[in-house]
């Protein structure tokens, strides 16, 4: 939960100062509790926000380790948290897959980084919690969204190889108005986008919404990921069978929540532990695929993607 570059710290949910002592600490949590608890009129998902922040620093322990993790500390600590990871030797089958997942992102977020912190000169570490956490939510959101976009690839890479994905794929001119993944898998074709709004989301008419959620390109994030998907749809000549909105899993009340069909597309909307699920078992609604099918949908869309 507070891993996120878009979270408020764990200090922050308890409202204190990171150098308030322990006792000090312990009465700032106590009156965050009464203040949120659902029973007093309180919001639950910031009493439960509440309670998770003490979980974390309510001990000498934890909060040490987490000060150290965070950047609430003058140690001098190697922290890899929001640095792309290096590949790893795993040799188990893994899907198919094309392009940089979360890679437009990244490089942007570096470039904005530099131009804000130090005015186009490298920067000793562009992902430093401190820098990060002082940053505009802007070039928080574009790290968070690039790190979102890395875990639904490894999802999906540890799916195995009846499944084919392709990353950043390119939908226009704009980059910002990329598709984030297309999946090819026996379950269906789907368009998937990976957020990280770092609240709890709500919906509206097929759509999310919250506080802090606004789509690209002037669209809410559903109507943005299917006008993608049909860029892609008419390029490649082919019929995707669903929309997934991939979200952290702190941001969802349930695991999996199903908006309906939508201009004829079934869309889900599920938590980053539950996406192996459906894209295994299916999109409800979804129109399963194989055999020539499958291989001729694989076909047209190498032909045809893009990546940004």
């Amino acid at each position: 939960m507070f891993d996120s570059p878009l979270s408020h710290s764990a200090y922050e949910v308890l409202g204190v100062d990171p150098s308030v002592s322990d006792e000090e600490l312990r009465r700032a949590y106590r009156l965050r509790l009464r203040q949120t608890h659902p029973d007093t009129g309180g919001d639950s998902a910031a009493f439960i926000q509440v309670q998770r922040a003490w979980e974390v620093i309510g001990t000498p322990e934890g909060r040490a380790a987490y000060d150290r993790g965070h950047g609430f500390t003058d140690e001098e600590v190697s922290w890899s948290g929001w640095h792309a990871r290096t590949a790893t030797t795993d040799t188990r089958p893994r899907a198919r897959s094309y392009g940089h997942p979360g890679g437009w992102r990244r490089e942007r977020y570096l470039a904005l980084i530099r131009e804000w912190a130090g005015h186009g000169v490298e920067v000793p570490d562009p992902y430093d919690p401190a820098l990060v956490r002082s940053a505009p939510r802007e070039l928080r959101r574009m790290l968070a969204d690039a790190l979102a976009e890395e875990e639904t690839a490894r999802t999906v890479s540890d799916l195995g190889m009846g499944f084919t994905v392709w990353h950043d794929v390119s939908t226009g001119a704009d980059a910002e108005e990329k598709l984030d993944h297309v999946v090819l898998s026996p379950s269906g074709l789907y368009g998937v986008m990976s957020e990280d709004f770092a609240e709890v989301v709500r919906f509206k008419r097929g759509e999310i919404i919250g506080q802090g959620i606004g789509g690209r390109g002037g669209r809410g994030p559903v109507a943005g990921l299917l006008a993608r998907m049909r860029v892609i749809a008419r390029a490649a000549h082919v019929r995707f069978g669903g929309a997934i909105v991939v979200l952290p899993d702190d941001d969802l009340d349930q695991a999996i929540t199903p908006l309906g069909s939508i201009r004829g597309v079934p869309v889900v909307v599920v938590r980053r532990s539950a996406l192996h699920l459906v894209l295994r078992q299916g999109v409800p609604g979804a129109r399963d695929i194989g055999g020539n099918e499958l291989f001729d949908v694989r076909t047209r869309l190498q032909q045809t993607v893009r990546f940004v």
